[in-house]
Formats: structure tokens, sequence, C-alpha cells
């Protein structure tokens, strides 16, 4: 869902003009309904703009450049495609996303969750871009649940995925060592999170020992994770009705219950959403919270934290781990001469190892950190998997020691997609949450009833 790269800061939108087409090119102002036979590769004589959403903000300096850089050699190779990049931050507001979407003003190239990209293909927001994957060379590549996201129930494909996670516990080894806690033996039961939640606590005004989201969906997003993590399910199979309100979920909300008012572990404000957290990890006074390792990053590149203090392992006691991530779509105004300039650049900036977001090297040079294994976007046997995990090690900046127990303990772990209609779930799913963790008297049972019964009306409105 939101990692990571998502803090709700002031969000800017540029919007740019077209360049002038070059001498003896043509210009393309193709409409959005491609003709038999309009898939093949891009005509080098026809010029192309596109406009891209979530360009890194200014203040995220390593990953500006980085874009920047990318697509500057991306205009290098093909001099007939101008890229006009937007800058937005956060990428996606979900309390605008979808009026957005409907109000036509989305890129060209647009960005999504994995969490809206049904409801998007649903809702003929998205082109279908099955006819033009061709020129994708390491589609094969992809770990296929990444790729499913995007597709309907017929296989057409709306979208590729730029990232994929699953959590895990991150956590502070610095403040593991204050309080007399090996960093190096993270906690792998739920009841050693508490007890190691307790002690960093004692350390004094300020710290927060274990730190849990409860607004803004992020609360929901963290109950599901929590959830798969004890063998629950947030709906039955058929997506048809919600099936949380059992025994795992009831143990999730009593954890957190009890970590907030008996053990006083939590910190006394609440109502926290994804960049409350991530200024608490900053500030080096957050003990443990779920995320995955792309946490370290976000924290060190726009929160102040010293990266070689966080360590990332597996979600406690987990059979499951919520599945997660990223990546675009293109606006179904496009066609086909746009639709292949964003797919040439797609597979540039995202889906190729040593090269845009896996160019390890360039963001070593740009003093990005490097080494995190925050994007399991490959799929473990693959090729391209081997390459991109050679290249992260060899131009390592950060201890990859500290991550190696989720590295390692994550491959035990199965993926587990979102539920459908996850952001309006989710905003369900904040209401217990928040509660157990603002009302010592909140009634879990009631919580998670009245719960069950707003998740069946959203599923009966989508059809699951």
């Amino acid at each position: 869902m939101r990692l990571r790269h998502l803090a709700v800061l002031l969000s800017a939108a540029l919007t740019l003009s077209g360049t002038t087409a070059a001498c003896g090119a043509k210009s393309s102002r193709d409409s959005g309904s491609g003709k038999a036979g309009s898939a093949g590769p891009l005509d080098p004589n026809t010029k192309v703009t596109i406009t891209v959403g979530c360009q890194p903000p200014k203040t995220a300096k390593a990953e500006r450049a980085a874009w920047d850089a990318d697509v500057k050699a991306f205009q290098a190779r093909y001099p007939n495609i101008t890229i006009v990049s937007r800058d937005a931050f956060p990428c996606i507001v979900p309390e605008t996303f979808q009026a957005k979407l409907a109000g036509g003003q989305m890129e060209d190239v647009f960005y999504v969750y994995y969490t809206d990209t049904q409801n998007i293909i649903r809702n003929r927001q998205a082109a279908d871009i099955t006819p033009y994957l061709g020129g994708v060379k390491r589609l094969k590549d992809i770990n296929p649940p990444y790729l499913q996201a995007f597709k309907d129930a017929k296989g057409r494909v709306y979208g590729l995925p730029r990232k994929a996670y699953t959590t895990g516990l991150v956590y502070n080894r610095k403040l593991f060592a204050r309080a007399g806690l090996d960093p190096d033996q993270p906690p792998k039961t739920w009841a050693q999170v508490r007890e190691a939640a307790k002690k960093i606590a004692a350390l004094g005004p300020g710290h927060v020992g274990y730190g849990e989201y409860s607004a803004g969906g992020n609360g929901g997003w963290h109950f599901t994770s929590e959830l798969y993590g004890r063998g629950g399910d947030v709906v039955t199979p058929d997506g048809r009705k919600a099936a949380f309100n059992g025994p795992a979920g009831r143990a999730v909300l009593q954890n957190l219950k009890d970590m907030r008012w008996t053990d006083d572990s939590m910190g006394a404000k609440q109502l926290h959403r994804w960049e409350d957290l991530m200024r608490l990890m900053g500030g080096g006074r957050l003990g443990m919270m779920v995320g995955a390792p792309d946490v370290a990053v976000e924290a060190a590149l726009n929160f102040g934290a010293k990266i070689e203090d966080i360590g990332a392992a597996p979600l406690p006691e987990a059979p499951a781990s919520l599945l997660g991530g990223d990546g675009y779509m293109i606006n179904p105004k496009a066609g086909p001469d746009r639709i292949k300039a964003a797919l040439l650049w797609l597979d540039f900036r995202n889906l190729t190892p040593g090269q845009g977001q896996f160019d390890h090297r360039q963001l070593k040079s740009l003093g990005r950190p490097v080494g995190v294994p925050e994007n399991i976007l490959w799929g473990s046997g693959a090729g391209a998997a081997r390459e991109d995990r050679e290249l992260r090690r060899r131009y390592a900046t950060v201890p990859v020691e500290h991550f190696a127990p989720y590295e390692d303990g994550s491959a035990n772990v199965r993926p587990k997609t979102e539920p459908p209609n996850a952001q309006a779930v989710y905003a369900v799913l904040d209401g217990p949450m928040s509660a157990v963790l603002t009302r010592r008297d909140a009634d879990i049972g009631r919580l998670l009833s009245e719960a069950e019964k707003k998740v069946n009306a959203v599923l009966a409105r989508t059809g699951g």
C-alpha cells in the first residue's frame, strides 16, 4: 500500500508543455482506440510526448537525481520520445485518487497501489496493454502474483508492477542494544515483541517500544498484515463476505490493547498515519513497527534516521504476510503510440536489472542507501533476481547483515494478496484499530462485529 515513498507532504503537480516535433518527424496525436495491427514497435520517426506521474520530490535529492538522470538517458536512447515528469508527493492521496481518475486528470502513465488496480480495471479507467507487451524484455521474470494484480479475469494486462514487498518487523538495533536486547536476535513471537517493547519504553520519556497505525487507512492495512500473520483472512475465499471476526482478528486487537494499556509500551499519542511512524523511526525513539525493509530507506532519506541503526526481520510467527506494492497503469485516452512509448519507459526505468530503479551503482554514486532488500519484484528462480541480488550486494552501502533475518526468514513466509476493494475495507478497519489504542474500555467483540457489517456492505456494493 503506502511505503514507503508516500509521506503526506505538500503535493505539487507540474503541468508542462510538450516539446516541438523535430524536423522531419511526425507528431503523435493518437486517440485512445488502437486498431488491429497497431501493436508493433513504435515508429522511430514518430514524435511522442507522455506525462509520467510520481517523479520523486525535490526533498528526496538522491531519488530525484536518479529519476532525472534516467529521463535524460532514456531520451538519448529514444530521441523521438519526450518524458514530462509530474512531481507529486505523496503520489496518491486516497481521498482524492478516484476523483482524479473520474475527472480525467491522470497522467498518461499514472502511479497506482496494488489495492486500486482491480477497481480501475473494472471501471475501464486504464488502457488494455496486452497487445503491446512484446517489447517488455523481463516480463516472464516478474513474480506471477505481482503481475496478476494488473490482470482482469480473462488474463488481459492493464499495467506493470514497479515494486513488491511483504511486511515484516522493522526495528531499531541501537535501541535494542541500549535496552539489553540482542539486535542480532529480533523477536520471533508476539510475546517476545511485547517484552522487547516494554524494555525499550522503559528507556525514558519519548521512547515508544512498538508503534502502530490507526488512521488514514493505514490501521486497516496493518490489521490485515497482522491478521495474515496469525493465519486469518480478511474476507472469505470467494471475496463476498468478511472473515476477520474470529480468533485471529481478536488476537490482533487484544495484543495491541494489552501493549497500549497494560504494558504502556506504545506511547500516549495514537491515531498515527503513515508519516507519523516514519518521523518516530527517523528520530531514533521508535523500537519496532510492522513494515517492509524499505521503511529503513525511507526513514533515512526523508526523516533523518541512521540506516545502520535499523534492521528487519520476518513478521513474528507468520505463516503468511501481506503482499503489497505499486506500479503504473496507462490512461485509457492514450492511443497506440503513447502506449508503446510508455512501455518503453517502464521497461527502461522499472523492469531491467542494472538500470533505472535497479541501477545500484548509480544510486550509490548519488548517496542513496544500497543493499536493503526492499524490492522483491522478481521470481526467486528468475535470472533477473540473481542479477539484481548480485548488483545490490556489490554496491552495498549499508550493513546487509542487518537485513539478513528478513531476507532469509521471509523465504518461508507465503505472500498473500490484499482483500478486494482494499482501500475501502482498510478505512473500515481503521475503526477497531483506533478504538483499542485510544479507549481503555474498548469492546473488541463489538468492534469486530460492527466492522464486519460495514465490510460486508462494502463487498456487496462492489461485488467483492
